[in-house]
């Protein structure tokens, strides 16, 4: 952003989204990780993840995970979630409301892993332990499947709570299905 402050609905929701859009192609971008809340039984649980892809057409933000992690089980039973971001650069606080869904097979996941298993963030997916799993020792050795334990997430958005802190005031702001709407701060 440019600095100036902006100031129509329109505008910052075309600001979000511009953000949105950067966050997984700049390494240093605040919303490149963010927190994503989902429930587990009667209790939240969240984790930082890492925003891998932003289709605002579609009004989609993609992750990737493994397979056999908590959060795909949740996800499961209860598909809706928050996505948790601030910006210090921005004064910007988001509260994206998520309906989840994974994907284990099919192109789109194919075509994700073919670029990612070229990198060091493969190993993340070609552990024989699931997340979380505990460690007697080394790791063991056997073999992962062709495409390890890689899944996508596809996290289609709901709405977006943003908040921004400033010293002429504070702002805040719903977009969602029936558009945008001023909201107290």
């Amino acid at each position: 952003m440019n600095g100036t402050r902006l100031q129509s609905l329109p505008e910052i929701e075309a600001g979000l989204w511009r953000e949105l859009a950067r966050a997984p192609l700049d390494r240093h971008h605040e919303w490149r990780t963010p927190v994503l809340a989902t429930v587990d039984g009667d209790a939240a649980d969240a984790r930082t993840v890492v925003l891998r892809e932003t289709d605002r057409d579609a009004r989609e933000l993609r992750l990737f995970t493994d397979c056999r992690s908590a959060k795909v089980a949740q996800i499961a039973r209860h598909p809706l979630g928050t996505l948790a971001m601030w910006s210090k650069r921005l004064s910007w606080q988001l509260r994206v409301r998520v309906q989840l869904q994974v994907h284990v097979e099919g192109l789109a996941v194919a075509s994700r892993w073919a670029r990612l298993k070229q990198s060091p963030a493969a190993q993340d997916y070609l552990s024989p332990l699931a997340p979380g799993s505990p460690l007697d020792g080394d790791m063991p050795g056997r073999p992962a499947p062709e495409r390890g334990h890689f899944a996508m997430v596809t996290a289609q958005v709901l709405s977006v709570d943003w908040l921004e802190l400033h010293a002429e005031g504070h702002r805040r702001a719903m977009f969602d299905a029936a558009g945008g709407r001023w909201l107290v701060p």
